[in-house]
């Protein structure tokens, strides 16, 4: 069974999702929680769940590249396969990404290329979209590049604007789709389904 890590900062509600799948299915092994700050709803929801949390604290790394080196060590020496940002606000730096090449996924809270890249995240990223006056938001699970939101991607699903959404009730809808399709993504990872060739994934059956 293959071993994951889960990113997150903030209440996690993404990361319950996989767990709750994964309880379901069996499809991975979740070992690590790695939480961008101390204190917050994802490490409650990890140890609820047994699941090891490590935890970025600023005064116990030199600085946020200094955790990134210890986090790839601990998970290269555990095993762990594939990487899962689910509410991820720290940018990956790209040294990172080499060392888990192809092997880091990341959920997204609208359909890229639209209202992505640095800057778009949580409500901002619903408040562009009603700006902008789209009929259609959603959610996109895509490999992680260097660019941010740049990589190539694996799922998409579409979400309509409503007349009289507000920021917060478009992020529910968004949400729930997020909350279907992450751990369907990470299922499909682990059990070898995924195909990806430069900018082209494929879903094999």
């Amino acid at each position: 069974m293959k071993k994951i890590a889960v990113f997150a900062s903030g209440g996690g509600t993404d990361f319950q999702s996989v767990i709750d799948a994964n309880e379901r299915e069996q499809f991975c092994e979740i070992a690590y929680l790695v939480a961008s700050k101390p204190k917050i709803g994802a490490i409650d929801r990890a140890k609820r769940h047994g699941i090891e949390p490590l935890v970025y604290e600023k005064t116990a790394y030199a600085d946020k590249a200094a955790f990134y080196r210890h986090v790839a060590q601990v998970l290269k020496e555990s095993g762990v396969e594939y990487i899962v940002l689910a509410g991820w606000l720290l940018v990956v730096p790209e040294e990172f990404i080499k060392e888990f090449e192809d092997r880091i996924i990341n959920i997204h809270p609208s359909l890229i290329p639209s209202f992505c890249g640095m800057g778009y995240y949580g409500l901002h990223v619903h408040e562009a979209a009603i700006a902008h006056g789209v009929k259609l938001s959603g959610a996109t699970v895509h490999f992680v590049s260097a660019e941010v939101d740049g990589g190539a991607i694996l799922m998409q699903r579409a979400v309509p604007v409503e007349p009289d959404d507000t920021p917060e009730l478009l992020q529910q809808r968004v949400l729930k789709v997020e909350h279907e399709m992450l751990p369907a993504c990470v299922k499909l990872l682990c059990e070898g389904k995924i195909c990806k060739e430069g900018r082209i994934v494929r879903i094999l059956k």
